[in-house]
Parts: C-alpha cells; sequence; structure tokens
C-alpha cells in the first residue's frame, strides 16, 4: 500500500509531521504536494494529485489531504468518481471512515486538530479494515450505481 499525501499551504505543516511518523512507522509514503510553503496556493489541485494517484494505483493504496478546516479538500477529491474521502475530527469518527465507508482519503482539518491528534487519527484509520457488512456494502453500490 501507498499513501499518498497532499496539502495547501494550511496544511504544509502538519502534512510534514505526518509524513514523517508514516515513513518510521514503515509505511511507503510519497508526497505530492505542496512540496513549499506557498501562502497563495489553494487545495483543489492537491486534491486532485491524491486522488489520481489513488484511482491509478494499487486497490489498497490511501490518501491524506490537508487543509486548514478540511471542507474544500473534501469537496474537492469527492468530485473525483472512485473517490472516497472522509473528513475526520477525532480517531473514532477515523476508524468509522473505514469500518463503515471504505473511505480511501481521509482528510484532516489543520486548524482544528495538531500533530498528535492527527497522528492519532492516521493510525486508526490505517489499523481499522471495511466491514463488508451486506448494509454497508449496498451503501457503496448505491453511490456507485447513483454517481458512477
Amino acid at each position: 500500500m501507498t499513501i499518498y499525501l497532499g496539502a495547501d499551504h494550511a496544511g504544509y505543516e502538519l502534512k510534514t509531521q505526518l509524513s514523517e511518523h508514516l515513513v518510521h512507522s514503515g509505511h511507503q509514503v510519497e508526497d505530492l504536494g505542496a512540496k513549499t510553503l506557498d501562502a497563495d496556493d489553494d487545495y483543489p489541485r492537491y486534491a486532485y494529485y491524491v486522488a489520481s494517484k489513488i484511482l491509478g494505483g494499487d486497490d489498497d493504496d490511501r490518501g491524506i489531504l490537508i487543509c486548514g478546516s478540511g471542507q474544500g479538500m473534501s469537496m474537492a477529491a469527492n468530485r473525483v468518481n472512485g473517490v472516497r474521502a472522509a473528513l475526520a475530527w477525532n480517531e473514532a469518527t477515523a476508524a468509522s471512515a473505514m469500518a463503515d465507508d471504505d473511505a480511501n482519503v481521509l482528510v484532516l482539518p489543520s486548524r482544528h486538530v495538531d500533530a498528535e491528534q492527527a497522528i492519532k487519527m492516521v493510525d486508526a484509520w490505517l489499523a481499522a479494515e471495511f466491514k463488508s457488512d451486506p448494509k454497508y456494502r449496498r451503501r457503496l453500490d448505491e453511490l456507485e450505481e447513483l454517481y458512477g
């Protein structure tokens, strides 16, 4: 599994910290930007970069997107068919994003969580497994049927 990271200026510092944690934990990580801190960059391109890699890679690849509120990255990533980006604000919501909704992208709000919280959220999401209960599978099938 490869974990693709993307962040705008508001998430740049947290992305750097998460990347270090993930690499030290033995994960394969690819940083898709921003590569430098630029106060004028915008989130859509980074959401697109991560979404494209997720869909073009292995089935177990995942992405993590970070912006100030998490809302913009969520909206941008979910515009790409096949991406299931979930905004999380604590460990429980991060884990349930995977367990209940098979989220292949986790979105974090850098202005509302610190690095320690974010690391716990990412670890919970990575440790969780999709339940594959018929009701959860049915809901994912409905998403595909309705939105492609």
